[in-house]
């Protein structure tokens, strides 16, 4: 019944965070973007102290629920491992115990604390499991949802129906694609031949769950009197955390999947609370040959873990303390958001909400959320070695619309902070620069005056100019201090190969 429970709800989180990569209507975020929200690292990124100590309250009460339920990256390798083992009777039993690779846990959860504590995102984003998931989602699920929705929305339209409609099927930027697939790749091998082998050595959010869950209430435990040590659970267990020989399960593998317990024939092993120091009293009862060492060896591997896992929630208690100051310090007195005008000597442009370049490199996992629900396919992941993957708005070819926020409503992070239409309009992030020798109008005395014409913000108007041959011409001024750096002029502008207008992002957006 419990492994029925828990299969159920995970489907349910799956599939529903799944559609929040799928979903270019908007209409999922509305009622299911709480979902990305309680991800632990992006709680801990935005300083989101109810998630946080809900999830800490969840794992010491029932265990690494948590990977089993809630994280889709776990709940991903789960399908894989189920599929690897149908087809073949022998398959359902491959597994095997395998001692803990506690100093390699250690190790990348202490590397993802320093990159989250000074904001190297191209760790923090290749190393957190829910940016992993969300990149795979949106670079090969997106596409094959979005040509399949084209493909009925084609069929409606020839029965005369507009239930569907088309979408741009596009693809990110082929770094991130790359990046995705290699990570897709590999997670597949480990889950379809270890099952759970990422999440029990190598995932830093479930190296400090499972510290946690060592003192967790609920525990699975093995009925010594009923077992005979048939070793089914340990052959079924995908965490490869159940030693059957001396009865002992590693509640810091156990990722609660209830599956021993379904497995076991004999009603050995059951979920239910138990006392902290049952575990030793119970080693104590087994025969001396095996007891005395285990106690000895016990003491030390739980002092060096227990070590560990209060330097790194120290570290990260600091790092979520650090976030929730810098942003309380962006609020003025009316809780506007407000920032000091430094132009970046770059042109790289954050979305309206993220407030600084700063704030969006030490915040964002590049889990490509708000890039998947952009309507206009204005934000892209970045290919800049220090901002990796990350989202950045270009102009090629389209514009970021004054109306649309659809990227500060899905932001789980903080990375982009949550901001009205009316905020938007008011947001500089940058702005536009005339470059007179690629303008049509400058140069060939075209008549155009396409930028001044798309400008929502107004802040550009047609002054006279005159030609290097002589002739009157009407080219664009820009005026910076009602300039929101939309994109609009840059985008919509007919020169080419080079738009003659460009927008330059502002390092500290501030309100204009």
């Amino acid at each position: 019944m419990l492994r029925t429970i828990r299969i159920i709800l995970a489907a349910l989180t799956f599939t529903a965070i799944t559609l929040l990569f799928l979903d270019f209507t908007g209409a999922t975020h509305a009622f299911l973007g709480w979902l990305a929200k309680i991800q632990l690292l992006p709680a801990i990124l935005s300083a989101n102290v109810v998630v946080i100590v809900a999830l800490v309250l969840l794992t010491l009460i029932f265990g690494r629920i948590y990977c089993s339920i809630i994280c889709p990256l776990g709940i991903m390798q789960d399908i894989i491992a189920w599929a690897g083992k149908r087809g073949k009777k022998k398959n359902r039993f491959k597994y095997s115990y395998s001692k803990p690779k506690t100093a390699l846990r250690v190790v990348m959860l202490v590397v993802m604390v320093i990159a989250v504590a000074l904001g190297i995102s191209a760790i923090t984003a290749l190393l957190a499991p829910y940016s992993a998931y969300g990149r795979i989602a949106s670079s090969f699920f997106a596409p094959i949802y979005a040509l399949v929705n084209n493909l009925f929305a084609a069929i409606a339209e020839r029965a005369g129906s507009y239930a569907f409609y088309p979408t741009e099927v596009w693809g990110k930027a082929l770094s991130v694609v790359i990046v995705a697939g290699v990570t897709l790749v590999a997670l597949a091998i480990l889950a379809w031949r270890n099952g759970r082998t990422y999440c029990s050595t190598i995932c830093p959010v479930g190296t400090v769950l499972g510290f946690l869950a060592k003192y967790s209430l609920f525990k699975p435990v093995i009925d010594t009197e009923k077992c005979t040590k048939c070793t089914l659970c340990e052959r079924g267990c995908k965490a490869a955390c159940i030693d059957s020989k001396n009865h002992e399960i590693d509640r810091s593998r156990c990722v609660a999947c209830m599956d021993c317990i379904s497995i076991c024939t004999h009603d050995a092993i059951h979920y239910k609370p138990v006392r902290f120091g049952v575990k030793k009293a119970k080693a104590a009862t087994a025969t001396a040959e095996t007891s005395a060492p285990k106690a000895s060896e016990a003491a030390p591997k739980a002092d060096t873990g227990r070590r560990a896992f209060l330097t790194a929630a120290g570290l990260l208690a600091v790092t979520a303390a650090e976030a929730k100051v810098k942003r309380g310090l962006r609020k003025t007195a009316g809780g506007r958001v407000t920032f000091r005008d430094n132009p970046a000597p770059e042109s790289y442009i954050t979305p309206p909400g993220s407030g600084s370049h700063l704030n969006m490199h030490k915040h964002c996992i590049a889990c490509q959320l708000c890039v998947q629900a952009c309507p206009n396919n204005v934000l892209v992941p970045s290919d800049r070695p220090d901002r990796f993957m990350q989202p950045e708005l270009r102009y090629n070819d389209t514009y970021c619309r004054p109306e649309c926020t659809a990227c500060s409503e899905v932001c789980p992070t903080g990375a982009i902070s949550k901001i009205t239409k009316e905020q938007k309009s008011s947001i500089q992030i940058g702005h536009a620069v005339w470059h007179p020798e690629l303008c049509l109008a400058a140069t060939e005395g075209v008549h155009c005056h396409s930028c001044s014409r798309h400008c929502p913000a107004g802040a550009i108007t047609m002054v006279d100019f005159q030609t290097a041959d002589g002739a009157q011409a009407r080219v664009p001024a820009v005026d910076t201090a009602k300039c929101i750096g939309c994109g609009a002029c840059q985008a919509l502008c007919p020169a080419r190969p080079q738009s003659a207008i460009r927008v330059e992002g502002h390092e500290n957006h501030h309100i204009i």
